[in-house]
């Protein structure tokens, strides 16, 4: 059984009279420990899908199976676990808060979680060992270079210890030699068995996953994993 399955899943927005179909009809499967890269141009659906694979959005019509249970019918703090426990997210913009140090920003998810001040620090410290950060723990976001700041970002995903990673563009802030670091990076967490399923708008990016999934005007376009 596949961990995410989308079944002719819709979703529109209204802009002033306008209906804008984000996607329209979508079909997807991804099994377990796959590395998908979600292609397209601006407008394609690609932001759209990947909010809704996170539970940070609903489709109009069709299903959204996560391990086989139709996400779409849960009540919102039924999402908001899910995306506690399940899933971890990294931005291209880093989404770290300025006033907190490596250490807070990476515990922030087990803080709301309510996990002890003890576990939040200890989890926290081995995940900037992990990412190689162990000697910028009191540093703000501020102080580091935009590379250390989506290092802080991924252990901060990883801090619910994950199953499925989403990422919106992680490179897409910064220069190639970091970006290949953090693809690195990524691949050593796919590696591991984690699902990850990345929006990006570079070939040499998308070129570094399993799979690559094109979308056009919100429909999957192309697909090098179907049938895979």
């Amino acid at each position: 059984m596949p961990v995410i399955e989308l079944r002719d899943v819709r979703r529109t927005y209204r802009m002033g009279e306008d209906t804008v179909v984000a996607l329209d009809g979508v079909n997807l499967a991804v099994e377990k420990g796959e590395f998908v890269a979600v292609m397209g141009p601006s407008g394609s659906g690609k932001s759209t899908l990947l909010n809704l694979l996170g539970c940070l959005d609903r489709p109009e019509n069709g299903q959204y199976l996560l391990d086989g249970k139709d996400v779409a019918t849960l009540d919102d703090d039924a999402l908001s676990a899910i995306r506690s426990e399940r899933l971890g997210f990294i931005f291209q913009s880093f989404n770290l808060i300025q006033s907190l140090d490596v250490v807070r920003n990476i515990a922030l998810p087990l803080f709301y979680m309510g996990a002890s001040d003890e576990t939040c620090e200890a989890r926290a410290r081995e995940l900037a060992g992990r990412v190689g950060l162990e000697q910028r723990l009191g540093h703000r976001p501020m102080e580091l270079s935009g590379g250390q700041q989506q290092r802080v970002a991924i252990a901060r995903a990883l801090s619910n210890n994950p199953v499925i990673i989403l990422a919106d563009e992680p490179t897409g802030n910064l220069d190639s030699r970091t970006g290949e670091e953090i693809m690195d990076l990524l691949g050593v967490l796919h590696r591991e068995g984690r699902t990850i399923i990345m929006v990006t708008h570079e070939d040499d990016i998308a070129a570094k996953a399993g799979r690559i999934i094109s979308m056009r005007d919100g429909r999957v376009q192309s697909d090098s994993g179907a049938g895979a």
